[in-house]
This record gives structure tokens, sequence and C-alpha cells, in this order.
């Protein structure tokens, strides 16, 4: 479960790559989801190497969250 639950989560993260390319061909999209999903990223990135003994699965599927969401969100309000 664990690996297809990964999996899923890159799966919607690297869906952002779509969303960068609208905003640099001036076709901006929203700016707040993408900004809130980075966050919510960071958050468990550093909740995966918290504990004791890191997690992983935690921080490879969410890593790319916090670059993408970013990249998202500042090409969607950088005119």
């Amino acid at each position: 479960m664990g690996k297809t639950a990964t999996v899923a989560c890159l799966i919607m993260y690297f869906s952002y790559i779509e969303q960068i390319i609208a905003n640099l061909t001036s076709k901006p999209v929203p700016s707040i989801q993408p900004l809130f999903a980075a966050i919510n990223a960071f958050l468990w990135v550093t909740y995966g190497f918290l504990k004791d003994k890191k997690d992983l699965p935690i921080i490879i599927a969410n890593l790319p969250g916090v670059i993408l969401g970013l990249i998202t969100f500042l090409t969607s309000i950088v005119k």
C-alpha cells in the first residue's frame, strides 16, 4: 500500500508541470492551491525526516510537491 500511495502522490505532484507550462505561456492558473500543496508537502517531508527512523517513502513522495508546488506558485504570480 505504501508504494502505491507513493506513486499516486508523485503523479499528483508531477501534474503541476502542465500548470507551470501554462503559466509560462501567459495562461496563468490560480496560485493558491499549488502554494498550499507545497506547504503541505513540506510538512510531510519534515515529518519524514524528523522520525527516529527516516520515512523515505513519505520524503520521496512529497519532496517533488515542495519543489513543483513552489515553482507553479511562483510562475503564476510572476508576470
